[in-house]
């Protein structure tokens, strides 16, 4: 089962997990969705069921990216500024959007992906394997709560 809290301070700092490691179960780490898929992938593949492989961007990622771009200011005033009723929902969104769209990958960042592509590629056995994406908050897709 998917866990809340991180066991391991190193795999806190991680900026990508694989699915195969223990931490990549944390909801605290990598979200609800990344946690399901790495609890798919150590469970159902220790039964003989195949699984892709995958890998999850961490938590600690995220954040180096909205530090990297000086992004958590300008989203605090923005989501300030709509609870005020200073601009609506969408403008709001549009606007939050933008800010992740310009922004640039942190040099350690872009080095952790790419490392990490390589060695799902490495693992599949393929130099440029297809993927997937998918966003995965750490607050959803709790056992209590679904916002998908």
């Amino acid at each position: 089962m998917a866990t809340q809290d991180p066991t391991d301070t190193a795999a806190a700092g991680a900026l990508t997990l694989r699915f195969d490691e223990q931490q990549a179960t944390s909801l605290a780490l990598v979200g609800g969705k990344n946690a399901a898929l790495a609890q798919m992938t150590r469970e159902l593949g220790a039964q003989g069921i195949r699984v892709p492989e995958g890998f999850a961007v961490t938590a600690a990622g995220y954040r180096d990216y909205l530090d990297a771009n000086g992004l958590v200011p300008r989203l605090r005033a923005l989501l300030e500024a709509f609870h005020a009723g200073r601009a609506t929902l969408a403008a709001t969104g549009t606007a939050i959007r933008q800010h992740f769209i310009e922004g640039s990958l942190p040099p350690r960042l872009e080095a952790a992906i790419r490392a990490a592509y390589q060695a799902l590629a490495l693992a599949c056995g393929s130099p440029a394997p297809a993927v997937a994406v998918r966003s995965s908050a750490t607050a959803e897709d709790l056992p209590q709560a679904s916002f998908a």
